[in-house]
C-alpha cells in the first residue's frame, strides 16, 4: 500500500471540506527524522493516513517494529501498552511551543492516573514529551483504543444517535470528576511575576470569567500582537459591547460561585473513539484549559447540539434560520452527565449563562490565526462576523436560539425530556 498522497488530502475548513490545506501533510522523510528523537521508537515504514482536522497536521505511521509505553490509569491496569503504529502531530511553533503542549500532556497524565481512558504523549529520549525543530513542534501518541467513528465528520455536527449523546454525557462527567483535583493554573496565567504568552486556539474563560468584561478583553487583546493586527480595521470594541456584553451581564452575578477546574475544551463526537454506542477513548486535548465544569458543558452543547453549519449567514433573519438544535440529543446528553455528576443549582445557571459566551475567546483567536498567521482574510472574516458575532446574535435574535436558552434550565433540572 502506497503512502496517501499529500496532494490529494483535503482538510476541514470554515465552511466544510476544502482542498487547500493550511499546513502541509507530514512526509515519510519528515516523520522518520522526527521519530528518531523519541525513546524506543522503531523506524517508520510508511504514513497510512492523514488527518483532515485543521490547525495542525497529523498522521498515522506504520512502524517497522513494536513501540510500547507504560500507562498508569486504573482502566489500563498500569500495564505496558504496545503497538506497531503511532500518531504523529505537527504544530506551527507560533501556535504551540513545547511548553504549551506539555501543559496538555500533564493534564492527560493526570486523567490517566485517575483511570480515564486517554492516550498519554510518548516520551522523547530526553524524557520530555514535545519536540521543537525549527518552526515546528511535534508530539506523538500510541493509537487510541476503539473506532474513529466520526473521522469524516466536522465539529458542530451532532451525534449519530441519542444513545451516543447520552454516553458522551456520561464520559464528560467522568472526566470532570477525575479533573477536579488538578491544581495546575490556566494555560495563559502569569507565573512568578512573568508575563506568559496567551495560548491561542484554546477554550478559555480568561476574559468571560472576569467581572469587568470589557477592560479584561482590552487587556487580553493587547497581549496578542497578532490579534491586535487582525482587529485593527474592525470596530471590535463596539461590536462586542453591542452583541456579546449583554450576555455577560447575565453571567456576571454567577461568577463568584464558580469552582475552577480543568476541562476538555472541545468535547464533540469526533474527539472520542467508540465501540458501538460507547466512547472508549477520549483524545485531542489541544483546546483544554482551566475553566470550570459548567463552562465545559456549555462548550459540549455548543459544539454538537447546535448545527452552526446550517446557519445561512450571521445576517440571516429569524425567519431564514433553519432548525438547528438537536433537542433529543441535548436531553440525552445532560441526563447522561447528571447520572454520574449531578449539577448544583448554581452550576445549572452557569451552564445557561455561559452558553452564548463560550465561543468568544476562541473566535477572536481564530480571527488572528486566519488573518495574521495564515494571511487568509476571507476565513478571518468568517471567524469574526459569523462565529464571534453571528453565534451570539443567533442566541439573541433567532427564535430557536432564544428557545434554547429558555428551555435549557428545565432540561438541566430534569424537568423536561
Amino acid at each position: 500500500m502506497a503512502d496517501p498522497s499529500p496532494q490529494n488530502t483535503a482538510q476541514f475548513g470554515v465552511h466544510g471540506v476544502q482542498e487547500k490545506r493550511d499546513w502541509p501533510c507530514l512526509t515519510l522523510d519528515e516523520v522518520s527524522a522526527v521519530l528518531a528523537h523519541f525513546a524506543n521508537m522503531p523506524p517508520a515504514q510508511k504514513v497510512t493516513w492523514h488527518s483532515m482536522r485543521p490547525f495542525s497536521a497529523a498522521c498515522v505511521v506504520q512502524l517497522a517494529g513494536e513501540v510500547s509505553a507504560s500507562h498508569v490509569g486504573a482502566n489500563m491496569g498500569g500495564q505496558v501498552v504496545r503497538a506497531t503504529s503511532c500518531v504523529l502531530k505537527r504544530h506551527a511553533r507560533a501556535l504551540r511551543s513545547a511548553a504549551m503542549l506539555e501543559q496538555e500532556h500533564a493534564f492527560i497524565r493526570h486523567l490517566a492516573s485517575k483511570g480515564l481512558p486517554v492516550c498519554p504523549a510518548l516520551a522523547l529520549r530526553n524524557g520530555r514529551t514535545a519536540l521543537e525543530l525549527g518552526n515546528w513542534t511535534y508530539e506523538a501518541f500510541l493509537p487510541a483504543k476503539g473506532q474513529d467513528t466520526y473521522r469524516d465528520v466536522m465539529s458542530w455536527k451532532p451525534y449519530f444517535s441519542t444513545a451516543q449523546a447520552h454516553a458522551a454525557g456520561v464520559a464528560l462527567a467522568q472526566l470532570h470528576k477525575a479533573a477536579a483535583d488538578d491544581t495546575a493554573p490556566e494555560r495563559s496565567a502569569n507565573v512568578a511575576g512573568k508575563t506568559a504568552p496567551v495560548v491561542p486556539l484554546v477554550s478559555s474563560m480568561c476574559v468571560v470569567g472576569q467581572a469587568d468584561f470589557m477592560p479584561a478583553l482590552q487587556q487580553w487583546v493587547a497581549r496578542q500582537p497578532g490579534l491586535v493586527a487582525a482587529l485593527a480595521h474592525r470596530p471590535w470594541q463596539q461590536d462586542v459591547a453591542r452583541v456579546v456584553l449583554p450576555f455577560h451581564e447575565r453571567l456576571r452575578p454567577l461568577l463568584p460561585g464558580i469552582k475552577p477546574a480543568w476541562g476538555h475544551g472541545d468535547w464533540h463526537p469526533s474527539n472520542l473513539f467508540w465501540h458501538a454506542n460507547t466512547p472508549v477513548t477520549v483524545l485531542d486535548f489541544g483546546m483544554a484549559d482551566r475553566t470550570c465544569a459548567a463552562f465545559d458543558i456549555a462548550v459540549a452543547i455548543e459544539r454538537s447540539m447546535v448545527d452552526w453549519l446550517a446557519l445561512p449567514s450571521c445576517g440571516a433573519t429569524a425567519q431564514q434560520a433553519p432548525h438547528m438544535v438537536e433537542w433529543d440529543q441535548l436531553a440525552a446528553f445532560v441526563t447522561g452527565y447528571q447520572h454520574i455528576r449531578p449539577l448544583s443549582a448554581a452550576e445549572r445557571a452557569q451552564v445557561v449563562a455561559f452558553l452564548p459566551l463560550v465561543h468568544v475567546e476562541f473566535a477572536l483567536s481564530e480571527t488572528a490565526y486566519f488573518g495574521t498567521l495564515l494571511q487568509d482574510e476571507a476565513s478571518a472574516e468568517v471567524a469574526y462576523t459569523e462565529y464571534l458575532l453571528g453565534h451570539a446574535q443567533w442566541f439573541a435574535q433567532a427564535p430557536e436560539g432564544q428557545e434554547l436558552l429558555a428551555r435549557l434550565p428545565a432540561l438541566l433540572a430534569g424537568q423536561e425530556r
